[in-house]
């Protein structure tokens, strides 16, 4: 196996991880993943014990047990980009011999939970919802980078996604699509509304919000709302599960995105109650992990 340098693999003094500032006996093989940093203690509070608590940047991670259970949570902060980050050193903490620089004969695969927000494009789908995203059109274009495999099933889905796009709007890139694991979607969705989430490279124009500056991808909103390819539809917008579900299955591991719902883009509404509505997830999760 080829040792990897040290400018690939970056380690700190204290031979941990460059940016997660993590060594590899301080994360679980479960490991939820929320945006915003100050989220992590709303999931770890419901712990039974918090042994690992590391912060460097906007990556927070505790790390504990619950109901028997070794499990982390960390912040990713917000957009693919720093999805990158995290899931390459979290594989490269269990992954990589750290002391070799090689990586290990035995892989290990991780279990990736996103517990994140979300606005839906549908009329249908009340705010303070769940939605279990059973895959992503990734409008990042992150994973182009990566050498990864689409299905049969995900690449004729692409196929009529891309025709049906270019014929409704003015859409500047090609997006990639990718499904979630599917036994993570039936342990934790089985009574939960499901779809096709797509991921943004940004919060406003890339989301079709105008503010003062025009935005250029005129009727994005409407021909995403409208798409249908047999029994799926485009239900939700935000800004990470796409790059989860790719860079899972990138490197070998699973993945799920859980969406609390906080905005209705189609009938302007946003929750009154959007920490209720997240506590109210987290607690789910935990409860089915």
């Amino acid at each position: 196996m080829t040792k990897i340098s040290e400018s690939e693999l970056i380690l700190n003094p204290d031979n941990s991880i460059y940016h997660l500032n993590l060594q590899p006996d301080q994360i679980a093989e479960t490991i939820i993943t929320v945006g915003d940093m100050d989220r992590v203690e709303m999931v770890s509070k419901h712990f039974d014990r918090v042994d690992t608590k590391v912060q460097k940047r906007e990556f927070v991670t505790h790390t504990g047990e619950i109901k028997g259970k070794r499990i982390s949570v960390i912040s990713t902060g917000i957009g693919t980009d720093n999805i990158d980050i995290v899931l390459n050193e979290l594989d490269a903490l269990v992954n990589i011999d750290f002391e070799t620089r090689r990586a290990k004969e035995e892989e290990t695969r991780l279990t990736l939970i996103r517990i994140g927000t979300s606005g839906c494009l549908q009329e249908d789908i009340p705010v303070d919802s769940v939605l279990i995203s059973e895959q992503a059109v990734g409008l990042d274009g992150l994973l182009h980078f990566y050498e990864f495999y689409n299905n049969a099933d995900e690449t004729m889905f692409q196929h009529v996604f891309l025709r049906s796009l270019d014929q409704k709007a003015n859409f500047p890139i090609r997006p990639y699509f990718i499904q979630g694991d599917a036994d993570l979607i039936q342990k934790f969705g089985y009574d939960m509304q499901k779809g096709t989430t797509v991921t943004c490279p940004g919060f406003y124009a890339p989301q079709g919000r105008q503010l003062r500056v025009p935005i250029t991808v005129e009727g994005m909103l409407d021909a995403l709302a409208e798409f249908k390819y047999e029994q799926h539809r485009i239900t939700n917008f935000e800004m990470e599960t796409a790059a989860i579900y790719g860079m899972a299955r990138v490197l070998g591991h699973r993945a799920l995105s859980c969406n609390a719902i906080l905005a209705n883009r189609a009938n302007g509404t946003f929750s009154e109650h959007p920490q209720r509505t997240i506590e109210k997830l987290i607690e789910v999760v935990l409860d089915r992990i």
